[in-house]
């Protein structure tokens, strides 16, 4: 099952748990489809045999551990062995087996596996102990020999042997030395003409000639070039411009390379002269059909078939053409790359895991260096303890074994993970040595020359400022464009890019910095990206009178001149500053009465400057306008118009249009004991559960040990700690709040309501118009999409609770994704007739399809996402008479949804969209925790400025798919169809799985 978690206890994710807590004798058959929904998205188990998995769930057990817990030491006899699902362990190895002086080696992150050892009773090669709260799969020795017995031809991918991989004399595995290498790197990678062709590849070669034959033959033919005739040929510019014609889903003509480049790779085109990169240019290019003497004409019967198969072809090429046009580029020489290939390596590595801590500098230096390296076959030996460290390694494709003398396989290494490092920024030996663990993997490599560069010119280029002996601002310095200088000359300058810094030092420096001859536009995005970020490391309590200090502050030096022109500069910076400050902020000012006093005392200062220096009276109109709005007038509506709001999304959905929750409104809130009784509060919503609490037993009397749990409708509960806030919006679809004393809590049953309905809304729902709910879907998500400040993300990222700030806007919006995904699954698995649950997924497909239209990215993934829920997904008789055009339909939403590359696909397709957009917010909220996980906020009690830039970044795309208002150029923008507005906003679902999986089973019990 696929959910949003708009907490760190969200229950749909945790069904499975209850299930692996049961005594395997006692797992159904539910509990094992349930189980078999989380595994099959963990990347250890991904080429697992679906057999072999159920057996997992069947004796898998889960295990969660807190951060700093010892797994098992080295040298200890195993007992069991281990799948990382979540979080990740430090594997330590000691020399003289004593546990404090363990180094570690390298860390297993989730989708690795460990623990394969107790298949022959070896003593463990490491120490394990988890880097963080991590989730763990636990097998048993028993159960996994038996596993290990029955299925051993499919383990063992994942269980290299330990033993024998090693020996010296092993160089038939091993890899070329550098120094044999050529310099663009294809000494590793076999030329295409010695290549088979993949069957599919082979097979889009020949649709897309016979394509071409069938509707422009003149593309191939022979041709002249320099008194030299090259037979049957096409020229690589109008293969290009051929392709962008036939498919929508050819967004540009880099892409078309990059599809081209698939065919080229494999030896289904090839370049007359062998060369191995495609070329968007007038060079000619023949088909492998087209390589033999008088080359048939198609058929009329593969005519058809070419006809009927294009565009799935031409979505196979588009979805792989991005690896392809990526290796292509990583094949050049460095020196051969251009601007646009930097920028599409930057773009790359922007989402590698093991790059992740680096600044946007060192990212761009590395593009220029990387080289590309494949190798072929598993047990290839990359580089050997001991040997001296010569490059750095990152794996872009498939998984190593890193191997110790002695100790065998002490871990595996996968995608986005790194290693050799170590050993170039220490100049020692390699620490272990490297072993491929599966065929065909890729890596990017840096050379030990270049990465010394790099790490000089990084540091030669960082700028220190003191005070007292201690930094206070790390700048970077970077040459700009050459600018020309009033006598006409041209002259080379530099900027400067704070990486970190204390929060005054930072803004002092990006005050002096603001130009004041421009709007506030990208020359001050510095300035922006510190509006934006800035309650993670100074809050406005602190903010606000360093702002006033800045604001009065007086020149020491140089003429009466001279220091009149800097204060009246200052002046303007910080008044600047602060307008951008509150247009941020908005609303939100309101809610500080520290913010609110600050404008006010602002205002009058700028006010009383005004009048010996009316050139600070061009912006006090606007200003005195933002104070009045954050003020008085603020103030009095508050008080007119209270918000009371109720239980959030129980049904009671008004037909209004949506306004922003504050932190101040109120919500009354029903609150649950045991029994089932309830008391009704009335709390602001940013209250926390120590007042939830207090409210809670000022009712009942007694608030002596009194918890505050969340229940979802499968009986999972969570208990919220003291300090928790604006837990109300954090439940999940369905769940509801219990206040009780820890000795009921295993007492806590859901409520009747909480299972959902028991019979779908089909007879309503199938008069509505595919278009029309799409529609209403996507006005009631814009709407709630709106509602979302931008600083929620940025609450959201670092702990609503870290920062003292809700994100009940954010919640909500998260939470329609898991009621729309919920609301698909439910209405298709309350449908007992195969016909129409047939016509039910053509509806949602059509849903799907429009929302996409009207760019509401959020509800097509809730949708395709519910459509591929395995409660969904396994009705087999009902997909199976669903007619082909929609199976295509679906097959192309799928593979937009596929996250691989870092949801390359998804974001290929946003990038061409113009806003507005409802973009598909999960990612957004990926792409901020993890910029947040993989960088300290503070490098030395410094301010890591350059994290707080990437995750403006990020913000950022949220404020430009809201540029534009929402108004489709639509017939239906004029029609209201209140009884599909009504219907959208009121979503009645099941949300929990084991109910869905049971009804999924009635209406096609499993096939034995």
């Amino acid at each position: 099952m696929v959910a949003v978690h708009t907490s760190s206890h969200s229950s749909e994710s945790a069904e499975w748990i209850i299930c692996l807590d049961k005594r395997p004798a006692e797992r159904t058959g539910e509990d094992v489809d349930i189980i078999l929904a989380r595994l099959k998205n963990v990347k250890a188990f991904e080429r697992f045999h679906h057999r072999l998995l159920q057996q997992i769930c069947l004796c898998g057990f889960y295990e969660c551990l807190e951060k700093g817990i010892t797994l098992y030491r080295q040298g200890d006899i195993g007992t069991n062995w281990y799948a990382v699902l979540s979080g990740s362990l430090d594997v330590k190895v000691s020399e003289t087996s004593s546990h404090q002086d363990a180094v570690t080696i390298c860390t297993l992150g989730t989708g690795t596996a460990f623990g394969e050892s107790i298949l022959d009773n070896t003593p463990r090669h490491a120490t394990i102990v988890t880097r963080e709260s991590s989730e763990l799969l636990r097998i048993g020795q028993r159960e996994f020999r038996s596993l290990w017995e029955r299925y051993h031809q499919c383990m063992a991918g994942l269980l290299a042997p330990p033993y024998g991989v090693m020996d010296s004399d092993c160089s038939a595995g091993k890899m070329p030395d550098k120094k044999n290498m050529s310099n663009n790197s294809f000494a590793s990678i076999s030329k295409h003409q010695n290549k088979v062709p993949s069957e599919k590849i082979l097979r889009a070669g020949k649709i897309l000639r016979t394509a071409i034959l069938c509707k422009a033959p003149h593309m191939i033919r022979d041709r002249k070039y320099h008194l030299k005739t090259f037979r049957q040929c096409c020229v690589g510019t109008e293969l290009v411009e051929w392709l962008m014609q036939q498919s929508s889903c050819v967004l540009s003509r880099a892409q078309a390379v990059g599809m081209w480049q698939v065919l080229l790779e494999e030896g289904v085109l090839n370049h007359v002269d062998q060369e191995l990169s495609y070329q968007d240019k007038y060079l000619f290019y023949r088909f492998l059909d087209d390589e033999q003497e008088d080359a048939p004409l198609p058929s009329e019967e593969e005519k058809q078939e070419s006809q009927e198969e294009l565009q799935d072809t031409l979505l196979l090429l588009s979805q792989i053409g991005p690896d392809a046009h990526m290796r292509m580029i990583l094949r050049k020489h460095p020196s051969e790359r251009t601007a646009d290939d930097l920028e599409i390596i930057y773009e790359e590595l922007l989402h590698i895991k093991a790059l992740s801590h680096l600044s946007t500098t060192v990212k761009r230096e590395l593009a220029g260096v990387l080289v590309f390296e494949s190798h072929a076959k598993t047990g290839t030996l990359l580089f050997s303890q001991g040997e001296e460290g010569t490059s750095w390694y990152i794996i872009v494709r498939g998984s190593v074994n890193v191997v110790i003398y002695g100790k065998g396989v002490v871990c595996t290494l996968h995608e986005g993970d790194d290693f050799g490092k170590l050993a170039l920024v220490n100049d020692a030996p390699r620490a272990a040595s490297i072993v491929l663990r599966e065929d065909n993997c890729h890596f990017l490599r840096v050379d030990k020359e270049d990465f010394n560069r790099i790490l000089r010119d990084v540091e030669a280029n960082t700028v220190r400022l003191k005070e007292h002996g201690q930094d206070v601002l790390v700048l970077e310095k970077s040459l700009c464009s050459s600018r020309t200088s009033v006598h006409g000359a041209s002259s080379s300058h530099y900027k400067y890019k704070v990486m970190s810094g204390t929060p005054e030092k930072i803004l002092e420096h990006l005050l002096e910095m603001m130009r004041l001859d421009s709007q506030f536009t990208e020359s001050d995005s510095a300035l922006d990206d510190f509006v934006l970020t800035h309650c993670v490391f100074m809050p406005n309590n602190q903010l606000c009178p360093v702002l006033m200090a800045h604001y009065h502050a007086q020149a020491v030096q140089g003429s009466e001149q001279e220091k009149l022109d800097y204060t009246l500069n200052n002046k303007r910076r910080v008044i600047r500053l602060v307008m951008q400050w509150a247009d941020v902020h908005r609303d939100h000012l309101q809610e500080e009465d520290v913010s609110v006093a600050f404008l006010r005392e602002f205002f009058m200062a700028v006010s009383d400057d005004a009048k010996t220096t009316p050139s600070l009276s061009d912006q006090l109109t606007e200003l005195g306008r933002i104070v009045k709005h954050n003020t008085e007038d603020s103030r009095v509506a508050q008080k007119k118009h209270k918000v009371i709001l109720r239980q959030f999304g129980m049904g009671n959905e008004k037909l209004q249009k949506r306004q922003p929750i504050k932190s101040n409104d109120e919500i009354l809130f029903k609150v649950y004991c045991c029994d089932h009784t309830y008391t009704t509060i009335r709390v602001p919503v940013a209250t926390s559960v120590r007042e939830v609490i207090g409210a809670v037993a000022d009712k009942l009397g007694s608030a002596e040990d009194l918890l505050l749990v969340s229940l979802s409708s499968a009986g999972e509960k969570v208990i919220f700690k003291s300090n928790d806030v604006s837990v109300f919006s954090t439940l999940s679809t369905n769940g509801r709040l219990f206040a009780c004393q820890r000795d009921q809590l295993d007492s806590l049953t859901p409520l009747p309501e909480q299972e959902g309905p028991s019979i779908g809304s089909l007879a309503t729902f199938e008069l509505m118009s595919s278009k029309d709910v799409a529609y209403h879907m996507t006005s009631y998500d814009w709407e709630l999409f709106h509602c979302v400040h931008e600083l929620e993300l940025i609450y959201h990222t670092f702990g609503r609770q870290n920062v003292k700030k809700t994100t009940v806007n954010l919640d909500l919006f998260l939470r329609r994704f898991n009621e729309i995904q919920f609301w698909v699954i439910t209405e298709v698995c309350l449908c007992s007739q195969l016909s129409k649950r047939v016509q039910l997924l053509k509806k949602f497909i059509k849903i799907a399809a429009h929302c996409k239209e009207y760019k509401n990215l959020n509800s097509f993934f809730a949708v395709i996402m519910g459509l591929s829920n395995p409660a969904v997904s396994r009705l087999t008789q009902t997909w199976e008479k669903l007619p082909s055009k929609f199976k295509k339909f679906y097959s192309e939403f799928e593979n937009l949804m596929d996250p691989s590359r870092n949801h390359r696909a998804y974001r290929l397709t946003v990038a061409k969209l113009e806003p507005p957009i409802i973009p598909f917010m999960p990612l957004l909220i990926k792409d901020t925790t993890f910029t947040h996980e993989g960088n300290r906020t503070f490098i030395d009690t410094l301010v890591n400025f350059e994290k707080m830039r990437m995750i403006a970044n990020t913000v950022k795309i949220m404020r430009h798919c809201r540029s534009q208002p929402f108004s489709p150029d639509s017939p239906l923008a004029s029609k209201t169809h209140p009884e599909v507005q009504t219907y959208v906003r009121q979503l009645s679902v099941i949300d929990n799985q084991r109910t869905l999986t049971q009804l999924s089973h009635g209406l096609e019990p499993p096939r034995s």
